[in-house]
């Protein structure tokens, strides 16, 4: 395990704790400007940390566009004074309503979002007219995951004019998320961009000719990010997430981000000692994301070979040949494998600077409503 993430004096903090390394944050956030080519070309995604000094580290590094996926996330965005806020989710329903208000109350933001489908629009624009402003809504554009989206083609085309038309709204782009693109090698993630990309390329062209504004091509996530990163295009956003913090899953599997270090932590304790061989950590599913499956969602540093052979809520149980080295109240760092839906179960975050505990950030925008 290495030393900078051990904290000096562990015993004032409750378990499970998730901690955040600010030194080791501003360095991902500097190498992502880095790999980007520039501020300008990034739209980092707020999800992973839902944080508002995350923001302002990103914010001071000059990075003035933010992507988000939830009208809770866009509020702190705004509420932060960032001047570029896309809610990247195809906004229907009441939904709407929460959109116009929050686009009322931080005018000075420029609020985006998503739509696929002619009903969304529809219901935007009936939400936003009122507004007296024009709202950018970029068309999501599926790829190859099918999760949301419209493929590139005739209606993409019939749905983006729809946008140009509708009171209340304006065309911002396009919006492409490629999540089903996680190969492990670099070369394959390319050959997968490149499998659907010119398509993007030439819809967006017709969109143009058809005299319709295309802004601004809002591409991929971490996995892809590389990817986009080598590509040349006035318009190009590259909008990653995970880096920022990074776990244990996208460190182990992409070895191209690998300059990109482990900046989320959990503090966890020995709880039980059941039989010889096995030990209970407090670091159930309620406090470390359960989308991996069992047994693979974290990883013990600095341990001896184990084997998860249970985690319920509360519990994270272990078979150890060593278990007799332990004993109940000894501190345990874990690294999550997935840190986005991770940091969201927890209300705060400790950071640590030095060896020592300096602050407390809340996870904002964990919550689903702040005040819209």
């Amino acid at each position: 395990m290495d030393a900078k993430y051990l904290i000096k004096d562990p015993s004032t903090i409750f378990s499970p704790a998730l901690l955040f390394y600010k030194d080791i944050i501003r360095q991902n956030i500097r190498r992502m400007v880095e790999r980007a080519g520039g501020p300008a070309r990034l739209r980092p995604h707020v999800k992973t940390h839902k944080t508002r000094e995350i923001v302002l580290m990103q914010l001071e590094a000059g990075v003035t566009k933010h992507k988000c996926a939830t009208i809770a996330e866009a509020e702190m965005l705004a509420g932060l004074g960032v001047p570029d806020v896309l809610l990247a989710y195809p906004i229907v329903g009441p939904n709407c309503q929460r959109l116009a208000k929050l686009v009322q109350k931080y005018p000075k933001s420029a609020v985006s979002a998503l739509a696929d489908h002619e009903i969304g629009i529809r219901q935007l624009s009936e939400a936003l007219a009122p507004t007296g402003r024009r709202v950018p809504i970029l068309l999501d554009i599926d790829v190859g995951q099918h999760r949301t989206g419209i493929a590139p083609g005739d209606a993409a085309i019939a749905l983006y004019e729809q946008i140009a038309k509708a009171p209340g709204l304006e065309p911002g782009g396009l919006h492409i998320y490629d999540g089903h693109n996680h190969q492990e090698s670099i070369d394959d993630r390319r050959a997968a961009v490149r499998s659907f990309f010119d398509q993007v390329l030439t819809l967006r062209d017709l969109l143009k000719k058809k005299g319709l504004p295309v802004p601004r091509l809002v591409l991929g996530g971490t996995p892809t990010f590389p990817v986009y990163a080598d590509l040349q295009g006035a318009d190009f956003e590259l909008s990653p997430g995970t880096c920022v913090l990074n776990d244990h899953g996208y460190g182990t599997k992409f070895r191209d981000l690998s300059d990109l270090e482990p900046a989320a932590l959990l503090l966890t304790r020995v709880i039980s000692r059941p039989t010889p061989t096995r030990i209970t950590f407090d670091l159930g599913y309620k406090a470390v994301a359960s989308d991996p499956p069992a047994g693979k969602r974290l990883v013990l540093l600095d341990f001896p070979s184990y084997e998860a052979v249970i985690h319920n809520e509360e519990h994270f149980v272990v078979e150890c040949a060593e278990a007799a080295r332990f004993k109940p109240g000894d501190v345990a760092y874990a690294m999550p494998t997935h840190i986005c839906p991770t940091a969201a179960l927890h209300k705060q975050a400790h950071v640590v600077e030095n060896g020592c505990v300096t602050e407390m950030w809340d996870i904002v925008a964990r919550d689903r409503v702040l005040t819209v």
